[in-house]
């Protein structure tokens, strides 16, 4: 371990930002909160033509709204061209890298040979060895060099701290382009500068860099630079254990927030994806994440990505949350459905705090209060077939709901409490020899329109004596309009 930790998480701005990048940010930012280091953000927007601003922001509030708060940055890797310029002219003058002129139609024609000799698909290095006069006639007929590493003999090995001892034959790669004919250079060669001038300590990142950190280590020898040391962590699969991707769903952050998921329950999810703490905890906090935390527990193995398990521990953390605390957050989405206004919030705040507590405990997301809530605002819903057959059929059903109606209607409009609702219910199930059941269930659809839900007299207290006699009405008109063989 080195004396300060400095980690960063460095995402292009091609789109918004992925869970699996998302995965490997949280993962950077409980090392760097473990052990009292510094978190960074930089964006790595080299390649302008897959590069957008309004991405750039989405990154940013993706990040801030999972708590992942940076303490530097962020750093733009197109803003650092003088730093890498002075660094391309270090390698080539060191001769570890050279330039090279040959055309994008010369090296066409060189790998459809490669491909009919059967060879693998390097660059031969034709340019390797130039003299300074083969240089400046290539010049001269008008040709913008790349460069090049030159790559060495033997072996490149690391120690990865996640994986262990890696070993790569240097023969294996090419003399791969470091800088762009344009004088703007690669994502390996740019990181490798970036990480060095940032001073990073360790790169915390996925398993598909691998390739990539054999590279950049040869970078880092060419230009005599020290390597900061590498965790892989293993890629999140999908069920068919095929890496995530859109074809089976949502893949961003910005996607599972609209889709009703707490940013608490994502990185709570999202750092038990190929790591444990040691014990059965699931549900952990970010402090008790960040106290935890460790590379050494991170299994190399590809783990899934099980949107159940999240749609699970999601319910976890919103029966956990205040009940004031879920309101805010149920807020946009109530708005946005139509059911209700924010003057309509925020004027009957005690009154939605009361409607959000009776359906807590059914949420596995937050986008749930628009279903499962619907009823509370609108009466005019259609009711659930099954329960029609079931619960509006039996002989006696309609004079029954009418008599609650007027039991009801004999209560205090202004203190009509669902402990009288029930008694005066139960009164009269007892009067007539019913079991309360027989009223309860006729009574939970015609408020609803459905079959289950928070606890019925929670209902009736929540929507008040007149809501409620509106509601059983409009049920005995339902029944006396719909013949047992069409309902």
């Amino acid at each position: 371990m080195t004396d300060t930790v400095r980690v960063r998480i460095a995402p292009s701005p091609s789109g918004h930002l992925h869970v699996g990048t998302a995965r490997t940010a949280v993962y950077n930012w409980l090392f760097a909160r473990h052990h009292g280091g510094t978190f960074i953000l930089r964006i790595e927007d080299t390649d302008r033509e897959r590069s957008f601003p309004e991405m750039v922001e989405s990154i940013q509030e993706s990040l801030k709204w999972l708590g992942l708060q940076w303490d530097e940055g962020p750093y733009f890797q197109s803003q650092r061209g003088d730093i890498h310029s002075t660094w391309v002219k270090r390698l080539t003058e060191s001769d570890g890298a050279y330039y090279c002129y040959c055309t994008p139609e010369e090296l066409a024609a060189k790998r459809e040979v490669a491909q009919k000799e059967k060879r693998p698909l390097q660059y031969d290095r034709t340019c390797r060895d130039l003299t300074d006069a083969d240089r400046a006639k290539l010049e001269a007929e008008g040709r913008k060099p790349v460069v090049r590493l030159r790559i060495p003999d033997g072996d490149t090995t690391y120690t990865d701290l996640v994986y262990g001892e890696l070993n790569r034959a240097n023969s294996e790669l090419d003399d791969f382009i470091c800088v762009r004919a344009n004088g703007t250079p690669m994502y390996n060669f740019a990181c490798v500068i970036d990480d060095h001038d940032m001073r990073i300590s360790h790169v915390i990142r996925g398993n598909d860099h691998i390739t990539n950190t054999y590279k950049q280590i040869l970078i880092y020898r060419a230009l005599g630079l020290t390597p900061p040391q590498f965790a892989h962590l293993p890629l999140n699969l999908g069920k068919d254990r095929k890496k995530i991707s859109k074809r089976e769903g949502a893949t961003s952050v910005v996607e599972y927030r609209d889709m009703g998921f707490v940013p608490e329950a994502i990185v709570n999810f999202l750092s038990l994806l190929g790591w444990s703490p040691g014990d059965d905890r699931e549900i952990m906090t970010s402090d008790e994440l960040i106290a935890a935390f460790s590379l050494d527990r991170v299994n190399p193995s590809n783990p899934v990505f099980d949107l159940q398990k999240l749609e699970w521990m999601n319910g976890e953390y919103i029966r956990m949350m205040d009940t004031n605390e879920l309101l805010k957050r149920l807020t946009p989405i109530l708005m946005e459905s139509g059911l209700v206004t924010r003057l309509e919030i925020e004027t009957r705040w005690a009154w939605m705090v009361k409607m959000v507590a009776s359906l807590q405990e059914r949420m596995h997301r937050l986008t749930d209060i628009a279903e499962m809530g619907a009823f509370y605002f609108n009466d005019q819903f259609e009711y659930l077939p099954k329960g029609v057959r079931k619960h509006f059929s039996r002989p006696g059903v309609v004079g029954e709901l009418m008599l609650l109606s007027e039991a009801f209607g004999k209560l205090p409009a202004e203190d009509f409490t669902g402990e009288r609702a029930e008694a005066a219910l139960r009164q009269l199930a007892e009067q007539f020899q019913l079991s309360p059941a027989d009223l309860i269930h006729p009574l939970r659809l015609a408020l609803t329109g459905t079959t289950a839900g928070p606890s019925l007299f929670v209902i009736t207290e929540l929507l008040g004596r007149d809501a409620c006699i509106k509601r059983i009405t409009r049920a005995v008109e339902f029944v006396k309009s719909a013949p047992l063989s069409d309902a």
